[in-house]
Formats: C-alpha cells, structure tokens, sequence
C-alpha cells in the first residue's frame, strides 16, 4: 500500500458542525415558564382578573369572542389594512426614494418638506383623517400608510446616495440608458437596504392601522381594544394585543422570506 493511501486512510473525517439548537430549547423552555407565571402569578398576588386575568382567563374570553363577538372578522379586517397599508406606503416610499436619488436637484427641494413630514407624529393625522373622511376604514389606511412611508424612503434614499459612481460611469461608458442604469446597476444595489426598510415598514404598519381603529374604528382589533378596556375586559384587550403581534410576526417573516430569496447571492456571516 502506498504511502498517499495510508494517508488518506488515516487521515481525520472531516466533521460537518451541527447547528446549534441550543438556543431554541431555551426560547421555548422560557415561553412554557412564562405562560405558567401568567397562569400562577395574578392568584397568588390576588391581583383582580380586570387587571391582570389569568391564562385560562384569556382563552376563555377568546372562546366568547370567537363565537360571540365576531373575531374573525375584526382579526381579518386589521390583517387586510395592515398588508394594504403596508403595501401602498411602501410602494410610494421607494417610489419617491429612487426618483429623489435620481436627482440631486429635486432632492434638495423636498428634502426640507419631507423631513417636517417625517417629524409631525404620525398619531396625530389620525382625528385629522375621521374629520375629513369619516369613521371608516380610510383614516385608518391612511395613518399606516404614512407610518409605513417614510423608513423604506429614508432607506432607498440613502442607499441611492452610496451606490459606487464608477459602476455608474462605466454603464454610461456603454451607452446604456437611464432606464437601464436603474435596472443594471442601482436597483440591485440598493436591494438589500430596501429589504431593510421593507422589514422595519412590517412592524410599523400594525401600529399603524392599530393607531386608526383606537381613535374612531368601528371595526378590527384597535377597535377590540378600546371597547374591552371601556369595559374593564382586560381579558378581551389582551387577546386582541396577542392576535396584533402575530399578525406583525407574519407579516415580518413573510418579509423576510421574501428577502431570502431575492438576497440569496450575498454572503452571509456563519454562526
């Protein structure tokens, strides 16, 4: 046998690291300690069910509104405003974001307008909006879009203004069109900040349409909320705050998955 044989034969296995699911078992183990202190915690402080209600409190009411309150349809609702508003006012941010960066001009025109936009509390606008359109689904549209609006700008603005000039340059060196610059070269380099501030707009536009359905909603969760808390039902208002975060969670991970694929050439750091 030759010695390159003997040193293939006895050379170490190549031993792929396993991922690490170390982290997950402690994230669940945490969830299960919470859900059993919420459950525990309120009777042993004899704290009232109006105050803190029980686990069990929670899912009792959950039962109730499900068959009694029409939860499905107010959930639905919010969800439905929430991707819309989220859609329209991410779409109109990067919009605005590309056709700033396009133009140095024009950006410093509106730049002053936009900053005093993106500084007035969007919260505000709400009784604004139910003054001009009435108690209906608009107002609260309109808030999550301007929610919505102004991260994916800020962040297809800035990623428009560190594109690299001499890419730029050498597509203009081939004679290549306007429009086709934006699609070659500054569209896939602004993605991954796009991404960014599409995955940030995610969590924004439940506020958003939450924010619009608490100050004249007659429909979806915000609305839940503030009829639960006029009736002392903190059971009530904590089933709708729950069901708020998972549609923000879905609603970020889908985000998220879409990023995946469309980022699937970049690097990324390994753990």
């Amino acid at each position: 046998m030759s010695s390159a044989a003997v040193s293939d034969a006895t050379a170490p296995a190549v031993v792929r690291p396993r991922k690490p699911r170390t982290a997950t078992y402690v994230s669940l183990a945490l969830l299960v300690a919470l859900l059993v202190a919420w459950q525990v915690l309120p009777p042993v402080l004899e704290i009232p069910k109006y105050i803190i209600p029980t686990l069990s409190d929670c899912l009792a009411e959950f039962r109730r509104m499900w068959a009694t309150e029409g939860l499905l349809m107010h959930t639905l609702s919010t969800a439905l405003y929430a991707i819309l508003g989220f859609a329209i006012g991410s779409a109109l941010g990067a919009m605005l974001g590309y056709l700033l960066g396009m133009s140095e001009f024009w950006e410093k025109v509106l730049s002053p307008y936009i900053l005093a936009l993106q500084i007035a509390p969007k919260v505000a606008f709400a009784p604004l909006f139910i003054m001009w359109f009435g108690y209906n689904a608009m107002p609260k549209l309109l808030v999550t879009v301007l929610i919505v609006f102004f991260p994916v700008l800020v962040n297809v603005l800035q990623a428009m203004r560190t594109i690299d000039r001499d890419l730029v340059n050498l597509a203009r060196a081939y004679n290549l069109s306007r429009w086709s610059i934006f699609l070659k070269v500054e569209m896939p380099s602004t993605l991954p900040n796009l991404m960014a501030g599409l995955r940030i707009a995610s969590t924004l536009a439940v506020i958003g349409v939450t924010v619009g359905e608490l100050v004249g909603g007659n429909t979806g969760l915000g609305f839940l909320i503030s009829y639960g808390g006029g009736q002392a039902n903190a059971a009530m208002v904590f089933d709708a705050i729950i069901l708020l975060t998972v549609i923000g969670i879905l609603l970020y991970f889908a985000i998220v998955r879409v990023e995946t694929r469309l980022l699937h050439y970049l690097p990324r750091a390994q753990v």
